[in-house]
């Protein structure tokens, strides 16, 4: 049986409306949440690099867990026509990242994240204040 639960954030919510990279991002963001992603972040990265205007991160606690949370993200979208363009990692389960051109996802395990350290790498952008998108555990 399919999981056709909405979430909050789908109320009203139209497939247009996810044309909007900031509303995208801000999907994905509440959509992770909802499956218990650990330490997420979105970054404001437009004036950074050419390729995205976001970057959503987060941690999965295991292999298992960081493709569930990709698969979900996936499952979501795609009810509203909304595909990846580019999936890498996918294989390993370590380090996922999912293109949706002006939305990329990074999903990591503990350890890729910390060895990887995007937020370093983009410490200069701005992070949005996702606290209304996310549940408070």
């Amino acid at each position: 049986m399919e999981n056709t639960t909405k979430l909050p954030i789908e109320e009203g919510l139209k497939a247009r409306d996810l044309e909007n990279p900031e509303k995208l991002a801000e999907f994905i963001v509440a959509v992770l949440d909802s499956k218990k992603a650990k330490d997420l972040k979105l970054l404001h990265v437009e004036d950074r690099t050419v390729i995205a205007d976001y970057f959503v991160l987060c941690s999965g606690t295991s292999r298992t867990q960081v493709n569930a949370l990709v698969g979900e993200v996936e499952f979501k979208l795609e009810q509203y026509g909304v595909a990846p363009k580019h999936i890498e990692g996918a294989d390993t389960g370590i380090w996922v990242l999912e293109d949706f051109g002006p939305v990329i996802l990074h999903v990591f395990t503990p350890d890729a994240r910390e060895f990887y350290n995007l937020e370093k790498l983009y410490q200069e952008t701005t992070e949005k204040d996702i606290s209304s998108l996310i549940s408070e555990d």
